[in-house]
């Protein structure tokens, strides 16, 4: 995980997962409305991103959660 003292538009901490052609950035960050979640795919130069704000984080870490758990039950 990368930490680092912010500054304007800059992540309070950042992290990235490469997998096959797909590149993701995680990126919590801060703005005049709070903090966020900042998801960035990144396939080939072009990029798609969605912000999640602080306060839904543990929620949709619960479904993302629910999910993968379902996912586990589906054959291969």
């Amino acid at each position: 995980m990368n930490y680092q003292q912010p500054t304007q538009n800059q992540p309070l901490a950042s992290e990235k997962l490469a997998i096959d052609r797909k590149v993701f950035y995680i990126d919590l960050k801060e703005n005049d409305r709070g903090r966020y979640v900042k998801i960035t795919e990144d396939v080939g130069g072009r990029r798609d991103t969605i912000m999640v704000p602080v306060a839904a984080l543990k929620e949709f870490h619960e479904l993302l959660g629910r999910i993968l758990e379902f996912e586990t039950t589906l054959p291969q």
